[in-house]
């Protein structure tokens, strides 16, 4: 019987997760994009991560970035093995372009791609489409439902036998074969069928990443891999029981979705360095970007004429932000008593993640717990800087949960779908 071990996946963002990671002495801001993260890809798939993820805005909200499956795409060409993850809303776009961007991706790294299903949150994007404000939650998730659907319907395009390859005959593709999608919905029209041919895995990997109510409905029903921001051990068991047994409902085998919840880890080779680590970045927080932060990820709200010091006023549910989070950060301020200023502190590294500062082992026996204990099948790995922070990750913590059999040393599959045993 094999060893049940866990997935890792390292998610890059720009200079780090710490929201003054941008200010560290060791972070170059002239470097490349690309040529950072390729060579951040690289040692990753060296560590044989099952994947690394790239999150998504349509709208500037902090550093610059680059669209994420271009930049995907290109990385697929320098690497072999490891998984490639990119967000694309369902909110601001079109399922014909959504299928269509992936399936090619998958392709093009022979079948490594996959889609971060989102429904937007960041009110800024709105702007950029049209739009006076944001779109409610709801409506949000009743598209994602109906997106998705048009997506798996075009992905499943092609049946075996469709590809005739008949030179003799002259006959290229066999109609008899070749899924028209015929889609009539309320928010879409699609005809199909799409024009990507599948890859080695059949189709990408979905995940999801939404923690409310209709966004654990949406992942049951749709995801392969779920990513969530759950800050203990209680409350991370809480949420997985509950998306196994939804999964359970919908007729799907429980170890059919992996749940990865995020871990912002700060490494060192003893305790105290890894602190003074962690205290050098928190002393670099600009109050007005621990302000902002804090203000959109609580759900959109304008936090700037409230006293710093005093406490987290009271906020109506958001009905364009995440509710999810928004639930986990008043319940924080609320449980701990914390002011405004120390709720951001709070989350300017792990914006209401799993947070652990500590030995290679002292972080290993966090990951370990929550693995063995009905919490997570793995962790979304967040350096809280670039290129340090994952270097820490993956030359500290990656080998020690290899001496412990909780992660495996060298790949034996080719396909994302075969790193996490789907």
């Amino acid at each position: 019987m094999a060893i049940r071990q866990m997935s890792l996946c390292a998610f890059l963002l720009r200079h780090g997760h710490h929201v003054a990671a941008w200010r560290h002495p060791d972070t170059d801001l002239a470097a490349p994009p690309f040529a950072v993260y390729r060579a951040l890809v690289q040692k990753a798939e060296r560590a044989a991560l099952d994947a690394v993820f790239f999150a998504d805005s349509v709208a500037l909200t902090g550093a610059p970035s680059l669209e994420p499956v271009t930049l995907l795409s290109a990385l697929a060409a320098v690497t072999e093995r490891i998984g490639l993850i990119a967000t694309a809303t369902t909110t601001y776009n079109e399922p014909y372009h959504v299928a269509r961007l992936f399936a090619s991706l998958d392709s093009i790294s022979n079948g490594r791609a996959g889609w971060n299903l989102v429904t937007s949150d960041n009110a800024a994007e709105a702007a950029n489409f049209g739009r006076d404000r944001h779109v409610e939650h709801g409506q949000r998730y009743a598209r994602a439902h109906e997106f998705y659907q048009v997506v798996d319907g075009l992905w499943n395009s092609w049946e075996e036998g469709a590809f005739a390859n008949d030179k003799a005959a002259g006959k290229l593709l066999d109609p008899a074969h070749v899924r028209k999608l015929d889609h009539q919905g309320e928010h879409f029209r699609v005809a199909g069928p799409l024009n990507v041919p599948p890859s080695p895995q059949g189709r990408p990997l979905v995940v999801q990443a939404g923690s409310s109510e209709p966004g654990r409905a949406l992942a049951a029903a749709t995801a392969d891999v779920v990513f969530t921001a759950q800050p203990s051990l209680a409350a991370a068991q809480a949420f997985y029981r509950d998306m196994k047994e939804r999964v359970t409902r919908h007729g799907r085998a429980p170890d059919s979705l992996r749940i990865t919840p995020g871990i912002f880890a700060v490494v060192g080779r003893t305790e105290g360095e890894a602190q003074d680590k962690f205290a050098a970045l928190q002393e670099l927080i600009e109050p007005q970007a621990g302000l902002a932060l804090l203000g959109r990820m609580i759900g959109n709200f304008d936090l700037s004429g409230y006293p710093l010091d005093g406490p987290l006023p009271a906020l109506p549910e958001t009905a364009d932000g995440q509710r999810s989070r928004q639930h986990l950060l008043t319940q924080l301020a609320q449980g701990e008593n914390l002011t405004i200023r120390q709720l951001y502190e709070r989350i300017a590294g792990g914006r209401g993640h799993l947070t652990v500062v500590g030995t290679a082992a002292q972080v290993a026996d966090q990951m370990q717990l929550w693995f063995e204990n009905e919490a997570a099948d793995g962790f979304n790995l967040m350096p809280p800087t670039l290129p340090g922070g994952l270097d820490d990750l993956l030359e500290l913590v990656v080998p020690e949960l290899q001496r412990r059999g909780l992660f495996r040393k060298a790949y034996d599959s080719t396909t994302l779908r075969g790193h996490l045993k789907l």
